[in-house]
């Protein structure tokens, strides 16, 4: 793919990047337009300290930074803001803007080639990895960018106009394109839709609406694949452009095309055939996750990959890290980390996916969520092991109110593990899922996971010792 001519407009121009973060996307839109002869400042209300490894990466380009603070002097005289998603839409700098855009739509406004986009509240990550895993067994050089924390700028040049790229899509990030217009994915697949983000959110209905954005460019030549077991899926099903898949845990009515769990088999289902696309067996543990990898076996089907390439690429996926994470055993106790459960609904799936006896480490902030879906899934523990946290707070009364014994709160993710594994026996699971988001004791649910591999790897040195 030739940039030159279209990108030659950026050298000369201010940029202001607001938020540089720590995962990717403040990072490349600096590197972008500093590469290119822009004159780019970077401004985020966190401190050096923190960005040290942001600023790091980025050392040997000639960029401006206001860090601690924001000036509105920055965005009054730029060119361009580069909006960073975890900053918040109605933030009074961004109103100073000439113009707003975010990697994503700098991405899409340079690349024309063949978008697959994914989104959902839980299960998009395992989806679209899935999917770009499937995709590399027929197109080598398919690519994956997005929420995932790579930014699509990162790899813009690399693309030639039929290379098939994967974007995973969060709610803010497609409420964000300045214009929706120019996200028209081939494939749009949308996963389940539970209460999440509602400490950003008025209501469920505009967290709904965000996600509907996903399709609303796509035409019948596009494909739309739902989750048919509730009722957003239902709804997004009736009103999309495009042409609606259904995917569920049970077989479709009669005339639906999409896809569908059977015995632990997924099928897909399309006109005149029925072929199976995820097998039995498979990597990644749990149920919701071999659902997460039906709507990537239908995708691939409706993109003309065979079905035995379906089924062979899929059942090797060796999933994402953060979901349901085999980090290893100590003494017959086997670790797994799930710290990308910020819901409590996908703690009760990671909960749900062990038959062993299992210890349950959790909370953490909350994000105004009801934790009583936990409850039932939480009785099966053999042990409860509370994060201090204001999400953790709540379920704290949930639990005295069932009588359900519970560990902590502890002020340490490091004293919650050692508790754990001090009380576990051989041949129990010890599962990490906070079903809460990680704001306060981590810099976010990444750097979260990180540090509990580190702790449990720390236990494996001093058994060792």
């Amino acid at each position: 793919m030739c940039l030159k001519n279209t990108l030659e407009h950026i050298r000369g121009m201010k940029v202001t990047v607001m938020g540089l973060g720590l995962n990717g996307g403040g990072i490349e839109a600096a590197r972008f337009f500093a590469k290119r002869g822009a004159q780019v400042t970077v401004t985020d209300l966190r401190s050096e300290e923190v960005l040290k490894p942001s600023i790091e990466i980025l050392k040997d380009f000639s960029i401006r930074y206001v860090l601690g603070k924001h000036d509105p002097l920055d965005f009054e005289s730029a060119d361009l803001v580069v909006k960073n998603p975890a900053v918040r839409p109605d933030s009074p700098f961004l109103r100073m803007a000439k113009r707003v855009e975010t990697d994503i739509s700098l991405f899409l406004t340079f690349f024309s080639g063949p978008i697959l986009a994914v989104t959902g509240s839980k299960g998009k990550s395992t989806t679209a990895s899935a999917l770009h895993y499937g995709l590399q067994g027929v197109y080598p050089l398919a690519r994956l960018g997005g929420n995932i924390t790579v930014s699509p700028l990162s790899f813009l040049e690399d693309l030639d106009p039929k290379t098939p790229v994967v974007l995973e899509l969060s709610s803010w990030q497609l409420a964000d394109l300045p214009n929706p217009r120019i996200l028209k994915p081939k494939v749009a697949i949308i996963t389940c839709i539970l209460p999440d983000h509602q400490d950003r959110y008025p209501n469920m209905e505009t967290y709904v609406r965000d996600k509907e954005i996903i399709y609303r460019s796509q035409t019948k030549e596009d494909a739309t694949l739902l989750h048919y077991d509730d009722p957003y899926g239902k709804r997004f099903f009736s009103t999309t452009p495009g042409t609606p898949y259904a995917v569920s845990s049970a077989p479709l009515p009669e005339g639906l095309w999409g896809a569908y769990l059977d015995e632990g088999k997924g099928f897909a289902v399309l006109p005149g055939t029925r072929e199976e696309v995820v097998p039995e067996k498979v990597t990644i543990l749990g149920k919701h996750q071999k659902k997460n990898l039906l709507y990537a076996g239908l995708a691939l089907r409706l993109l003309g990959v065979p079905a035995e390439i379906i089924r062979t690429r899929l059942a090797d996926f060796p999933g994402v890290e953060h979901r349901l994470e085999y980090c290893g055993e100590i003494d017959g106790i086997r670790f797994y980390n799930d710290s990308a459960a910020t819901i409590p609904e996908a703690t009760v799936c990671g909960i749900e996916s062990f038959d062993t006896p299992l210890r349950l480490i959790t909370g953490g902030t909350d994000k105004n969520l009801d934790f009583r879906p936990l409850i039932p899934s939480i009785r099966k523990t053999k042990g409860i092991y509370l994060l201090a946290g204001t999400g953790s707070d709540k379920l704290k009364v949930l639990l005295e109110e069932a009588g359900i014994r519970y560990n902590g709160p502890y002020p340490s993710l490091e004293m919650a593990v050692w508790d754990a594994f001090e009380q576990a026996n051989p041949s129990e699971t010890i599962l990490f899922s906070p079903g809460c988001t990680s704001f306060g004791m981590f810099l976010n649910e990444f750097d979260r996971g990180r540090k509990y591999k580190e702790i449990v790897s720390s236990l494996k040195v001093r058994k060792a010792d």
